[in-house]
């Protein structure tokens, strides 16, 4: 029985392609291994519900009271941020994609806020959503 040169030539380009699939499989083995844990962390239960508040709460603010949604939660922020300032607050997004723009509604109509008055703004919405969804959470 003799062999042709094509199928000599086919049976190691078959050969080549496990042997580099192996490597392959060695290395991915061998990666996996390195990227277990050596040590479990493990967080207490405190510790993971602020974890939880605080990525709420960073979507209530990121989304819901941009968009002026009317949902009970936002709308007890809104007001509780509007007792504290006795101004009320609009946030939005402006159409170049840059970042929130904060502007309080008095007596000559809209103004946008400097960016220090932005800044005290918005960390005390911060802390009014944080102690909101705080409180609601089970």
């Amino acid at each position: 029985m003799t062999n042709t040169p094509a199928e000599i030539r086919n049976m190691l380009q078959t050969y080549g392609k496990q042997l580099t699939n192996a490597k392959r499989l060695a290395r991915f083995r061998r990666a996996l291994k390195m990227s277990e844990p050596v040590d479990v962390v493990s967080i207490s239960r405190q510790a993971r519900r602020r974890e939880l508040v605080e990525k709420i709460s960073r979507e209530i603010i990121e989304n819901l009271i941009v968009s002026g949604n009317e949902n009970p939660v936002v709308s007890d922020i809104l007001e509780q941020l509007e007792l504290d300032f006795g101004e009320k607050h609009l946030f939005e997004y402006p159409l170049d994609g840059s970042d929130v723009q904060v502007l309080k509604e008095n007596d000559q109509g809209v103004v946008l806020l400097s960016p220090d008055e932005m800044s005290e703004v918005m960390n005390r919405l911060w802390e009014i959503t944080l102690d909101k969804v705080d409180r609601t959470m089970l």
